[in-house]
């Protein structure tokens, strides 16, 4: 049987409340102890080095990838069972995506609403069925969720936009809904 892979997308900063790097660090956890194999952009910064650092030490399985431009921003993770370096932003996205069964997203910046975007209309315009999940850690993707309500309630989009996306608020629930979606 294949391992299943969860692509991890999330702040390469640690943003203000403890919280985060905390729950990070405990998905990071979890995914090892579920025999997952996390996917990640292959930084040892910010949440995004807590939930990896946490998943190795945990014995888990991981698959970084990182853009060359940002070697030397981020860090490459050098721990990391296995890497690939990509051209660029983009193409870090696409391996990302191509080398995961499920999609977490963690508290992040730009760069993390990015990727939810871009994975959220892929799934709205039908290129793909994976689960995509927020971890809403403390109520930070709160104003977000907002948002996918306004641009429903405006006729932007089909309130079927919120069956492409699962809230978790923690570890725990996203632990359970991983375990169903990928069973």
């Amino acid at each position: 049987m294949r391992v299943k892979s969860v692509c991890v997308f999330c702040g390469s900063r640690r943003g203000v409340r403890a919280a985060y790097e905390a729950a990070a660090a405990e998905l990071g956890r979890t995914l090892a102890a579920g025999g997952w194999r996390l996917v990640y952009g292959a930084g040892d910064v910010g949440l995004m080095g807590a939930v990896a650092r946490a998943a190795q030490n945990a014995g888990g399985d991981t698959f970084g990838v990182i853009p060359a431009h940002l070697l030397s921003i981020e860090a490459g993770n050098n721990d990391a069972g296995r890497h690939v370096v990509t051209e660029n932003m983009h193409e870090r996205k696409k391996v990302m995506y191509m080398n995961s069964d499920a999609i977490v997203v963690l508290p992040g910046g730009a760069g993390s609403l990015d990727e939810f975007f871009e994975v959220l209309t892929w799934r709205q315009l039908g290129l793909h069925e994976k689960p995509v999940f927020l971890l809403n850690t403390d109520g930070y993707w709160t104003p977000l969720i907002g948002l996918l309500d306004h641009v429903i309630s405006e006729g932007f989009a089909d309130a079927t936009l919120h069956g492409f996306v699962t809230i978790v608020d923690t570890v725990q629930e996203l632990d359970t809904a991983l375990r169903s979606a990928l069973s």
